[in-house]
């Protein structure tokens, strides 16, 4: 692997163009040529970020985000496309004539909430970022907490589904089970973004208390949520794959494990979250559980927690208040209430629009699609980047080989590679048209 430093993916200015041309596409538009050209865009500046954080050569990506106020349209997107997802895409699974030759322009729409999502983990960390992002930070909020009741819901069913399909799947059939394995990583990156909002819990809302107030509220209802996510599993999320997880390791705190006590430890012990939490009994209950997991090991891993640790002890023996029915003003999230207020009613006028004008392309139109998308994911960015080594994909073994027509899917033997054939065997073709095509 070469020098991180020596990777030039974009020109200098280059970025600043891409951050204010961004801008929010209605449910309607998501495919088209524009939005398309968008999309592209921001996997370029996810790339970057990612690359720019990996290097430690300052945070242009996400000083840009914030001086051109991008923040709110990120957020916009973010949920835009989820309702679109929720809404739209079934309409589209259901129309009767359509059967699509290709399906990967509509994967393209349903991975661009993965994008938006992978690069607001990766700005957020700055708390500036969650300063600019003002109202819509509600929404990011409350979009948070949708995704991780998904998650919770998954867990208690065992983990994400499977990744095997039938031989009988149609190609939206396959989307469809692809888009579920999807909201999977899609919650784990929600997690990350709510435990980095946290950190800003004291520096955001002490600042204009009163019309703050339901942001701080609606984290203190994802207590229950974040300790049930948190005891350690004999299986571990990690690399967007589950591994099993050896004896010896099992008591080692992984990333997703830190991200939930971090989150944790903001929300119950700053001042400003304190003062505003409400100690039912139905709460006390709760967070007590989160006893039983305060190791000696992980506390020796996350020192920190000591403190959590002495405000359970005291919790315990605290009484408990009764519900609040003081009349309360509170500011609520409006971009998802607003776009399905928008656009109730047609769904299905935009899923046979899409049908129609976005997801019916030529084979010309697709292989020059191909090449874009082949120009847009560098994979020496990818590689670069890479935080351990990779994992075959029909088995999830550490891979040595790669498919040597497309050069995307890794494999730890011949045998995997034939069996994962069926399955990626379209993509593969398409993706080797692009590069021929540069």
């Amino acid at each position: 692997m070469g020098d991180l430093g020596d990777l030039e993916l974009l020109l200098p200015g280059e970025a600043e163009v891409l951050v204010r041309g961004l801008r929010s596409f209605p449910l309607r538009e998501m495919g088209s040529e524009g939005w398309n050209q968008q999309h592209e865009n921001l996997e370029k500046l996810n790339m970057q970020a990612i690359l720019d954080a990996t290097v430690s050569q300052g945070e242009p990506i996400q000083e840009l985000l914030v001086t051109h106020g991008k923040i709110p349209t990120l957020v916009e997107e973010l949920i835009a496309v989820e309702m679109w997802k929720q809404k739209v895409f079934p309409v589209l699974c259901r129309v009767e004539d359509f059967k699509p030759q290709n399906t990967f322009p509509i994967y393209m729409v349903i991975y661009h909430e993965a994008s938006i999502i992978n690069l607001l983990e990766t700005v957020f960390f700055h708390k500036e970022v969650c300063e600019s992002a003002e109202d819509t930070v509600l929404d990011l909020v409350d979009y948070c907490h949708r995704k991780l009741t998904l998650l919770v819901a998954r867990s208690g069913c065992g983990g994400p589904p499977e990744e095997e399909g039938s031989q009988e799947d149609n190609p939206m059939q396959e989307l469809q089970k692809q888009a579920e394995l999807m909201e999977f990583e899609i919650a784990l990156k929600a997690l990350s973004v709510l435990r980095y909002i946290t950190d800003c819990v004291d520096r955001q809302w002490s600042v204009s208390q009163a019309p703050q107030l339901p942001h701080l509220k609606r984290m203190q209802c994802l207590h229950p949520v974040c300790w049930f996510l948190s005891p350690g599993k004999l299986q571990q999320f990690n690399g967007s794959r589950w591994h099993t997880v050896v004896p010896s390791e099992q008591q080692k705190l992984s990333k997703l494990d830190g991200q939930v006590w971090i989150a944790l430890y903001n929300l119950l012990l700053s001042p400003e979250a304190q003062a505003r939490y409400c100690l039912t009994s139905f709460a006390k209950g709760h967070l007590l559980k989160l006893q039983a997991f305060l190791t000696d090991t992980l506390l020796d891993q996350l020192p920190n927690l000591a403190h959590l640790q002495s405000f359970l002890a005291h919790l315990a023996l605290a009484e408990t208040q009764p519900p609040k029915k003081d009349l309360v003003l509170e500011q609520i999230p409006e971009i998802w209430e607003r776009l399905e207020r928008e656009n109730r009613g047609k769904w299905r006028a935009i899923a046979k629009h899409q049908v129609q004008h976005v997801f019916s392309p030529s084979e010309q139109d697709l292989q020059l699609q191909a090449q874009r998308w082949a120009e847009t994911y560098r994979l020496d960015v990818l590689e670069a980047v890479a935080p351990e080594r990779p994992y075959c994909v029909y088995c999830s073994a550490e891979a040595s080989k790669r498919c040597s027509r497309c050069r995307n899917e890794w494999y730890c033997s011949r045998e995997c590679q034939v069996k994962h054939w069926e399955k990626h065997g379209k993509t593969c073709v398409l993706a080797a048209q692009g590069d021929r095509a540069k």
